[in-house]
């Protein structure tokens, strides 16, 4: 077992921590070898606010995925989200020095790398940056401009930026849990990789990804993705009503809306009435399925809409813009009865509920393949993707972990804000110290999320 190369997701979401082990099997599709999920404490709205709890969540699962799986975990790729997560267009281009020579990988990394000189907001970092289409000397709508002859490439990108100190503190969480941190991904990246086809994203497609604490929207159209944002309500809105509206306690609330909740009020006759358990010997309460569904209703209609006005942002009226196979629903709240039908009467769009067993092993555990493990599926592809990457520059891992041992002592993101600066003459100084080799590392991984964003 320990010879096949295996890899790790966490998704450290509001409601709960998952840490997901997997492997690619023989025909290329991903195998989970191992899942450990914990009670997420300390995170609020997709934001960690509590370092000290949320270390306890994340060591729990992780060891709960380590004794399913018998293997050791070491590093893992994180997925961000939270509401300080934005996104902005933007194009930038070089002039290449020798325009006899065909375009090579090592421009467009040029190209990506100056994008991520953009002076930001203060107190904030750009995460990803992702080519969408790119121009050889004017020559517009260019897919992929490796191997074709230019002196200015030039290209637009989807540039994704969050808060500084909210990348920081991941970091911290999953440092002080005793793992190496070899990624970062935005959640709904990640969720669209596990849910969505190829054809999807060619037609033009909105991913929905419902969660606790957020609600993350992903948006393709050729392929290539259009816009992403983090929309700072979730399944637990819906509960807190629940709780609020029928004076019950939430761990009640919560089980009110598993078992019984629709999105749709209609559907509930007015004698349907559901009796919970009084606290401590009190009277047990009676609340009738008609009012629940009503609190439910209220509440989704909310979330739905404002997602719906991000589609309308990005342009979803507009001919070429127009997104053909409509709304992908993820995530542990499009598991609510009759939301499907709910986001097509609001939105007009074709739906359909997203389980993330686009790529994995045919004979995965029914429970891996439900909506609520799409982020850490598509973490795992993640990080099995950017082992591969790393594999195929020969042996450079061997060298990182013995460089990585010694760069330890140092706190986890300072080395990599000044990675920021140094970007730009990166490429020109040899490494001298250790510490430089944590950097490359650094904007070696970089690369590798631009990399894929085709």
């Amino acid at each position: 077992m320990e010879s096949t190369k295996y890899a790790v997701g966490l998704d450290i979401g509001t409601t709960k921590i998952v840490a997901m082990i997997g492997r690619k099997n023989d025909y290329g599709k991903v195998e989970i070898l191992g899942i450990g999920k914990s009670k997420s404490l300390g995170v609020h709205r997709g934001v960690v606010n509590n370092i000290t709890q949320t270390i306890q969540s994340i060591q729990q699962a992780i060891e709960e995925a380590e004794s399913v799986s018998g293997l050791k975990i070491h590093d893992c790729v994180v997925g961000i989200a939270g509401q300080h997560i934005r996104s902005l267009q933007h194009s930038d281009y070089i002039t290449r020095s020798n325009s006899e020579e065909v375009i090579g990988e090592k421009d467009v990394e040029d190209l990506c790398n100056q994008v991520y000189k953009l002076v930001m907001l203060p107190g904030e970092e750009i995460i990803h940056v992702l080519p969408q289409e790119y121009k050889v000397d004017g020559q517009a709508e260019i897919k992929e401009p490796i191997g074709m002859y230019g002196g200015r490439l030039e290209a637009n990108f989807h540039v994704v930026v969050g808060q500084v100190t909210s990348i920081k503190n991941i970091g911290r969480c999953v440092k002080n849990s005793g793992l190496e941190l070899s990624g970062i991904t935005l959640e709904p990246l990640a969720s669209a990789n596990a849910v969505l086809s190829q054809e999807e994203k060619e037609a033009g497609v909105a991913l929905i990804d419902i969660g606790g604490g957020t609600t993350d929207l992903a948006i393709f159209k050729d392929g290539i993705i259009r816009h992403t944002a983090v929309i700072p309500f979730g399944g637990n809105v819906i509960t807190e009503d629940i709780k609020e509206g029928c004076s019950i306690i939430e761990k009640q609330a919560e089980l009110l809306k598993i078992k019984f909740g629709s999105a749709w009020p209609g559907e509930n006759k007015d004698n349907e009435i559901v009796s919970i358990p009084g606290l401590r010997g009190r009277e047990p309460k009676e609340i009738t399925l008609k009012n629940l569904s009503k609190i439910i209703h209220a509440r989704v209609v909310e979330i739905i809409e404002q997602v719906y006005m991000e589609i309308k942002n990005y342009g979803h009226e507009e001919q070429k813009k127009k997104l053909i196979a409509g709304i992908v629903l993820t995530g542990g709240g499009s598991q609510l009865k009759h939301l499907k039908q709910l986001v097509e009467y609001i939105t007009g769009m074709d739906t359909r509920i997203g389980y993330p067993n686009e790529h994995l092993a045919g004979d995965s555990d029914s429970e891996v393949a439900s909506p609520v493990y799409a982020t850490a599926v598509g973490l795992v592809m993640k990080a099995l993707e950017q082992q591969y990457r790393k594999g195929m520059n020969g042996d450079e891992q061997e060298v990182i972990s013995e460089q990585e041992s010694i760069s330890q002592q140092e706190p986890v993101r300072e080395t990599e804000d000044e990675n920021r600066d140094t970007e730009g003459q990166e490429k020109h100084v040899k490494p001298t110290s250790p510490k430089k080799s944590f950097l490359e590392k650094f904007s070696d991984r970089l690369k590798d999320f631009l990399d894929n964003a085709e």
